[in-house]
């Protein structure tokens, strides 16, 4: 797509290819689960992923389409960014931006997580004050718990007295990424598991109608025998290999 042309240019066609996909009707979808329509056209994710493909990851272009301000465009900014270019500045720059859920989670979970700083923003960003910064600190310790196979366990638990600081918000946005954070860490492993059902357990008895919530949905979900045998058939399956 445009090869060659500079990244003003390519940012152009892709953007006009978005419009050109643009759907209202989807717009007003996506308005009731809380996605403002302002710069939005409507054109899903599977679709952005499809046109990303065709794309070489280009950090130049991605500066381009993030800088539109366009919902769609941002998004495809996270799938066609190169993790290795992103730098501290950038993520503060873009997390500040973050208006809306999905943008927040396409960025921190296809992009932000693969950089050498998403550990230590994920503890930062968890601290701010800002709905969908302090939400992105914690989209950032689910995808990582999901995408980064080799590091220690040790990494995920520094990150539970994290989550069992802030389970008292009771903002929507954030209280379903602590809730998100917990579940994906207690699902990595069995001892991970078993260190997230104590965390759950102590942020229930904490009493707030966010902690409750929070602990009890966690609790739920890594209680159940089919993740808990997922995850006896994964150790059993590591531990032939390491044989």
């Amino acid at each position: 797509m445009g090869a060659g042309m500079p990244a003003s240019l390519r940012a152009a066609e892709i953007i006009a290819e978005l419009r050109s996909k643009a759907n209202p009707a989807n717009v007003e979808g996506m308005a009731r689960f809380g996605i403002s329509p302002e710069g939005t056209l409507g054109v899903s994710v599977p679709t952005l992923r499809r046109m990303a493909k065709k794309i070489r990851k280009d950090h130049a272009l991605a500066q381009e389409l993030w800088s539109s301000g366009i919902h769609e465009a941002r998004m495809m900014a996270a799938f066609v960014d190169d993790p290795a270019s992103v730098t501290e500045a950038q993520m503060e720059s873009w997390v500040k931006e973050f208006d809306s859920w999905d943008v927040c989670d396409q960025v921190c979970s296809n992009l932000f997580d693969a950089t050498p700083f998403a550990y230590s923003k994920a503890a930062l960003w968890s601290k701010r004050d800002e709905e969908f910064v302090k939400r992105a600190g914690f989209v950032l310790m689910a995808a990582l718990s999901v995408h980064d196979k080799k590091v220690d366990d040790k990494e995920f638990l520094r990150f539970l007295p994290i989550i069992k600081r802030e389970a008292w918000d009771e903002r929507n946005f954030v209280k379903k990424a602590v809730n998100w954070a917990l579940r994906q860490i207690g699902k990595r492993n069995l001892a991970l598991n078993r260190a997230a059902l104590a965390a759950a357990r102590e942020i229930h008895k904490q009493g707030t109608r966010s902690a409750r919530w929070i602990a009890s949905d966690a609790i739920r979900e890594l209680s159940d025998e089919t993740v808990l045998r997922r995850l006896k058939d994964k150790q059993l399956r590591k531990m032939g290999k390491a044989k």
